[in-house]
């Protein structure tokens, strides 16, 4: 069975997150890249061990055509940009997503420098975050975030690629957005009205009740079913970051890896759109999503051994999106 990358780990301090488009004729240069950043990884973290270190890579749906022939991951497609009546969700650009992971962010950076450094001239990096880990797991908004991931083998089930994409069996998909917050305006809100937007307390992180909780609360907003009503879980890694003189951003950088990317595009509909369509998630009213991509997560087998580079003269394959007739996401009942 081939080998995941190393999504799953716990809450680590440092977070790096390269976004990274791959110029003209960088193709080369990015297939030799993707076969060298484990090595590289495990050799940094050779240096401490016991700070977690590790580097997922993923690839876009554009890119895909650029790099490899062959199949392509069936569910592949480029990010779904969401337009409410209030907020949107925008597609930006995006080929290649570098997500690396450490208590220590000298070894973060280290393993960042090394990639840049092996890409080179192939690449342009569109956006570069630095994330931390901000007390007891919580947002800068000063609520815990990622309360409902899944854990052990449930965490590895939503974000693991089975036999229904045979050739791509052990990937995963990932998406992202980086908020930028209005922590002034946040901050001016009452603790309650705060909980009221979250569906959930501040202090001891509890969720409201179906009863208190209000219907565009963020918590309310982000649970996707099946059609048996069973809820459909991601894995988030989500971290803030930002500019402490106040003069820059700040906010946080969402990822989501899941087995599929319907779920997540089904939330952000929720949030953005809206359940029914005008209920749109609270939470955006304060913070700005200003990026916006998904990518595939291919296994260290693929990325070390990877299918032939398409010939110049290869007309690229056209994407299916794998949707019903009807234009619904084929996922069920929406709680």
């Amino acid at each position: 069975m081939s080998v995941p990358q190393t999504i799953l780990t716990r809450k680590t301090r440092s977070a790096i997150f390269l976004v990274l488009t791959i110029n003209d004729d960088g193709e080369t240069a990015v297939r030799d890249a993707l076969t060298q950043i484990s090595g590289l990884t495990s050799a940094v973290s050779s240096r401490a061990p016991e700070a977690a270190l590790s580097t997922i890579v993923s690839i876009g749906s554009d890119a895909w055509d650029r790099l490899f022939t062959g199949p392509r991951p069936r569910s592949l497609r480029p990010f779904v940009p969401y337009v409410g009546e209030v907020h949107t969700a925008p597609a930006t650009p995006a080929d290649l997503l570098v997500h690396i992971k450490s208590d220590q962010p000298d070894l973060c950076f280290e393993v960042g420098r090394k990639i840049t450094g092996l890409l080179g001239e192939a690449v342009t990096t569109v956006d570069e975050v630095h994330g931390f880990r901000y007390f007891d797991l919580r947002d800068l908004i000063g609520f815990v975030d990622g309360t409902e991931n899944p854990v052990g083998q449930a965490a590895v089930d939503a974000i693991t690629v089975g036999d229904e994409d045979p050739d791509f069996t052990g990937g995963s998909y990932v998406a992202i957005q980086r908020y930028v917050t209005d922590l002034d305006s946040w901050n001016a809100l009452g603790v309650e009205d705060q909980e009221k937007a979250i569906g959930r307390t501040k202090l001891d992180n509890i969720e409201m009740s179906d009863d208190e909780k209000p219907a565009n609360s963020h918590i309310a907003l982000n649970v996707v079913e099946d059609a048996d009503g069973e809820e459909i879980d991601v894995v988030r890694d989500n971290m803030p970051y930002g500019d402490v003189s106040g003069t820059g951003e700040a906010g946080t950088f969402y990822i989501a890896y899941s087995a599929g990317p319907d779920v997540t595009e089904e939330m952000l509909r929720k949030m953005f759109v809206g359940e029914p369509v005008g209920n749109y998630d609270r939470l955006l009213d304060f913070t700005t999503a200003v990026t916006g991509a998904q990518f595939f997560t291919p296994t260290v087998d693929f990325l070390a051994d990877p299918p032939p580079a398409p010939e110049s003269d290869d007309p690229p394959p056209t994407p299916t999106r794998h949707r019903p007739a009807d234009g619904s996401l084929g996922i069920g009942s929406l709680r």
